[in-house]
């Protein structure tokens, strides 16, 4: 298999990031409840960095444009102060609501008697021809190709009331001015707008009034529906470099799409063993490279990494590079086994290293070193005498997201208590940063996380779904105190600057350094 793949990580320790609050968007007022359907599943930045998009469980799609320094001159009268304000937009990117939409809605399988959820599990960008958006968004079964554009629409802003329609047709009277002809309707009315103020219709004068104004609005339509080519559960969707193709992930198997071609897939990876007893490992997570098409990763529940070649089979199954950590495959508790499968991964842009989060660490790998990852972030440890607590509240399958910075020295991901941990490469704190999520941050210097999941129960069945009551791992003492049910679950780094966007709940915060 050939991976041509060559650039390296700057030696040079990295500068030290000082994080600070920029945005919330949702944020909830203290004591109040937050539905389910509010809370934030899914977050991407578009490839400029120019969009975020925001999948929530409730099945709804939340698009924010950045605002590219957009603001009303008349409100500043002095040269200082719009010096001023030139210098803060450009230090960092402000985000603006654009649009929401409706991307799924719940259903029910009735061949397999099974309810599915309308919660967003993924959201992706993908090219966009024409100044239009394109998004790719999947639930659990069915994955969509939205297009998100611009248009002007007309709109009423002012009439004259005392010269109105008879009140037989005043109902009618906005569509008339919108349209600006002749409307029609299937009860035999019509509405004639002429300047005879004694037929019974309203006239208007250019001069007096304002028919109608030009206002953009934002319409998302769905162009494609991919479905029915998942048994189990959507855990990743990836657009390709080549922009004309896509992954999608479950369990066992991983497809390959052609974003024009939504009755047909290719099944490339296939792990679904003769007899299910004889499961041992689950698909977690799978990304394509960011500039080889042909190329590209996926993770395991047992903590590998595996880099197939695309041209090497069609069917990519045992032809793959393996990455794991062989200085911690010594022996393993039931927990700890748990605890390594990886729940995210994600390419550098130089297109040789790999992120990758498990529930106790973070870890960087080089493609071309197989047995180790180069580094190691411990965002957990400090709760491993507690991992059989973990495990009875089924916080240990709690799936925690990472991402990295444009240049690939600077790491954040997720914990309890909605901390955002913050790492850099090189920089000889290992420990890294820990900041609250909140609209006054509080920092400090160790990070205390956990937090509760679904389980899935295929995932047992590849670990052995058994329980080990009496694992001395149980003994933990009471000296943490973690708000499991707060957490940072979802999260996207700026693909320019450093920016980053995380999910707390029903809550958008941004920190920018």
């Amino acid at each position: 298999m050939t991976l041509s793949v060559n650039s390296d990580t700057s030696s040079s320790s990295p500068p030290v990031l000082d994080w600070k609050f920029s945005q919330v968007f949702g944020d909830k007022f203290p004591g109040e409840d937050v539905q389910d359907i509010d809370i934030i599943s899914a977050i991407d930045f578009d490839k400029n960095g120019d969009h975020l998009a925001v999948g929530d469980r409730g099945g709804r799609i939340v698009i924010f444009q950045n605002k590219g320094g957009k603001h009303d001159a008349a409100k500043f009268t002095s040269r200082n102060e719009l010096e001023q304000l030139d210098y803060a937009v450009s230090k960092h990117p402000e985000f603006e609501f654009k649009t929401e939409f409706q991307s799924h809605e719940p259903e029910f399988d009735y061949l397999k008697s099974i309810e599915i959820e309308e919660k967003i599990n993924k959201v992706r960008w993908c090219a966009t021809p024409n100044g239009a958006l394109f998004i790719l968004s999947a639930n659990n079964k069915t994955i969509k190709l939205w297009k998100v554009k611009d248009h002007e629409v007309k709109s009423v802003k002012e009439m004259d009331t005392r010269q109105s329609v008879s009140s037989e047709n005043s109902l009618l009277a906005e569509t008339s001015f919108i349209n600006g002809q002749n409307t029609n309707f299937a009860n035999g009315h019509s509405l004639e707008w002429t300047g005879n103020k004694e037929n019974g219709v309203a006239s208007y004068n250019g001069d007096q009034n304002k028919i109608a104004s030009l206002d953009d609005a934002t319409i998302a339509r769905c162009r494609r529906v991919y479905a029915h080519a998942h048994d189990f559960n959507i855990n990743s969707i990836s657009v390709n470099s080549d922009w004309e193709t896509f992954l999608s992930a479950d369990d066992l198997r991983i497809n390959l799409w052609n974003l024009e071609i939504s009755n047909q897939c290719f099944n490339i990876i296939d792990m679904k063993p003769v007899n299910m007893e004889d499961l041992i490992e689950v698909i977690t997570v799978a990304e394509f490279h960011p500039f080889h098409c042909n190329l590209l990763a996926y993770s395991s529940s047992r903590g590998f990494i595996r880099l197939v070649d695309m041209r090497q089979s069609a069917i990519c199954d045992h032809n793959a590079r393996i990455l794991k950590d062989e200085e911690s495959s010594g022996p393993k508790s039931f927990f700890n086994e748990i605890s390594a499968s990886i729940t995210d991964m994600k390419f550098a842009n130089d297109g040789r290293h790999i992120l990758t989060r498990d529930y106790m660490n973070l870890k960087l790998w080089d493609m071309n070193m197989e047995s180790s990852p180069v580094a190691t972030y411990r965002v957990h440890e400090n709760l491993r005498p507690k991992l059989c607590d973990l495990y009875n509240s089924d916080s240990i399958f709690d799936k925690f997201e990472c991402c990295l910075s444009e240049d690939s020295l600077h790491f954040a991901t997720g914990s309890y208590s909605n901390h955002l941990r913050v790492f850099s490469h090189g920089s000889g704190k290992e420990e890294g940063l820990t900041i609250e999520a909140a609209r006054k941050p509080n920092r400090k210097q160790h990070a205390q996380t956990t937090s509760r999941a679904r389980r899935s129960s295929l995932s047992n069945l590849a670990r052995g779904f058994y329980r080990q009551g009496n694992d001395n791992h149980g003994a933990g003492s009471n000296e943490f105190s973690y708000d499991f049910n707060s957490k940072v679950l979802h999260m996207a780094w700026h693909p320019t600057t450093n920016l980053i966007a995380c999910g707390a709940g029903n809550s958008l915060f941004m920190y920018y350094a």
